[in-house]
């Protein structure tokens, strides 16, 4: 029988979080270098995804590993923000 190493898991829950606030910050980035209205959507779509990945780490790990995660996500919401401006002023 196989043993079950959750320290493996939670490194895992970790990894994907910080994942997909990276994959927010570039898609963010993106949407400011190029404003288009397709862009900004796929950044909203990459944030809703880092939200849900920062609750999901938050129910498994608790609040204090998601802490960074959730300040890089307030960071890149307001960059977003900007964004949106440029596009639509």
């Amino acid at each position: 029988m196989a043993q079950y190493d959750s320290n493996l898991d939670d490194h895992s829950v970790e990894a994907q979080t910080q994942n997909s606030v990276d994959k927010l910050h570039n898609a963010v980035s993106q949407a400011l270098s190029h404003p288009a209205e397709q862009l900004i959507e796929q950044a909203e779509q990459s944030r809703t995804h880092a939200e849900h990945a920062i609750q999901q780490a938050k129910d498994s790990l608790g609040d204090d590993a998601v802490e960074v995660a959730e300040e890089m996500l307030d960071e890149e919401a307001g960059r977003l923000e900007q964004a949106k401006k440029m596009l639509r002023p």
